[in-house]
């Protein structure tokens, strides 16, 4: 559940920051800048903290019995895209601060584009995790 949370807020808070500014109120963009989103900062850092913290629990359990079957199976692109669902959310866990800075209270004569540029990194890195890890579950046949 904080998975799917953080999901949905991360890509809210993605496509209204990549809408224009003076996008049309019923148009597609201008729905979900009709929602101020900066009131998604403090929920994307905590669900992102959460859903690390709970990912590192079950990392254990990979670890130490899922991965050595993996390795002697010869499994070795479902292990990639393990590796780099750690490698990138651990560059996410980093950008949090400078996320949250950016977005704690955006003014309106200062430049978008940093705010943009970590939302959608974020917003990749979240949704790589999340496909990954369904993918690789899928191959596996852990998936139903």
């Amino acid at each position: 559940m904080v998975a799917v949370a953080l999901l949905g807020a991360i890509t809210h808070q993605t496509l209204a920051a990549w809408g224009s500014a003076d996008a049309r109120p019923g148009s597609f963009f201008g729905r979900f800048r009709s929602i101020p989103s900066a009131s998604f900062a403090n929920a994307v850092v905590v669900l992102y903290a959460v859903s690390t913290l709970l990912g590192g629990i079950i990392y254990l359990y990979f670890r130490v019995d899922v991965r050595p079957e993996l390795e002697r199976a010869g499994h070795w692109h479902v292990l990639g895209f393990f590796d780099l669902k750690e490698h990138f959310a651990a560059i996410g866990l980093a950008l949090l601060p400078a996320y949250w800075v950016c977005w704690r209270r955006p003014l309106a004569n200062e430049p978008a584009q940093t705010r943009t540029a970590l939302t959608s990194i974020l917003a990749f890195i979240v949704w790589w995790g999340f496909l990954s890890g369904h993918v690789a579950n899928n191959i596996m046949g852990f998936g139903s």
